[in-house]
């Protein structure tokens, strides 16, 4: 089901979708009579991935997930302080993938995602006394757990080995909730794990009877824009974002249909 579900998705990406739609509207025009409908396959790809080759129109969609939860660690700080709330007791950082290469510093083994949740998990655990660092993330493609490689780069980063725990099984978020509960029970946790991946993660969570606080990290939509401010031309880095969005709301959807949110 995880290969079904990584080659599926692959394809409802914005690259892959706009160049299929066009295919399909080359293939009317080369080989068929319909030559109206043809034009309209190839336009509406092109336009869509021009569409999403905008900044405006990728941050737009990013922006929605990533604003569903204040960052604001001030309030965070507030929460975990409450004389109405428990102690943490842990911080959980989702993983976010890799690439091992003994030639590469764990640094650039980690990806983008995965650097940003720990060192914000990181950072979070020199705040509170007495918690224990979750890192969660399993094999993936990979032989090693992610889980294994962000606990050696804590490690190097001055985390005690005592207050590491290693959750190295999940393959995916859901797997990964199911593994956690057990660790945290019915505690009071934080959850850190990239902003546009917050909404669908907490509501996972949240449908196994857990209670996380949210942390998000790794925004890529940065500072308040207007229209003015955007650059117009177009780039594969505005892709990304929408690549990521379309990701995040695929995924919330899958999980709908499997009663998972």
């Amino acid at each position: 089901m995880f290969i079904f579900k990584k080659i599926i998705s692959s394809f409802l990406m914005p690259v892959p979708l706009s160049l299929l739609i066009s295919l399909i509207g080359l293939i009317l025009l080369w080989f068929t009579k319909r030559q109206r409908t043809g034009k309209i396959f190839v336009s509406v790809g092109i336009f869509l991935m021009l569409l999403l080759s905008y900044n405006a129109a990728s941050n737009q969609l990013l922006r929605t997930l990533e604003n569903r939860y204040d960052p604001d660690n001030i309030q965070l700080e507030n929460n975990i302080s409450s004389e109405d709330m428990p102690p943490i007791k842990f911080i959980v950082v989702l993983g976010g993938g890799h690439t091992l290469d003994s030639k590469l510093p764990i640094t650039s083994q980690l990806s983008e995602d995965s650097m940003a949740r720990l060192i914000e998990g990181i950072r979070l655990y020199r705040k509170y006394s007495n918690v224990k660092l979750i890192l969660s993330g399993g094999t993936g493609f990979d032989p090693i757990p992610n889980a294994h490689v962000m606990a050696n780069l804590a490690k190097e980063l001055g985390v005690n080995e005592d207050n590491i725990i290693m959750e190295s099984k999940s393959k995916d978020t859901i797997d990964e909730a199911n593994f956690i509960k057990p660790i945290v029970n019915n505690d009071q946790f934080i959850l850190v794990t990239s902003a546009s991946h917050m909404p669908r993660s907490i509501a996972m969570f949240k449908k196994l009877g857990m209670n996380p606080i949210p942390a998000p990290t790794g925004h890529k939509v940065k500072g308040k824009q207007t229209i003015i401010s955007y650059p117009f031309f177009l780039s594969s880095i505005y892709l990304l974002k929408a690549e990521i969005a379309f990701h995040e709301y695929l995924g919330m959807l899958w999980a709908k249909l499997r009663g998972q949110i």
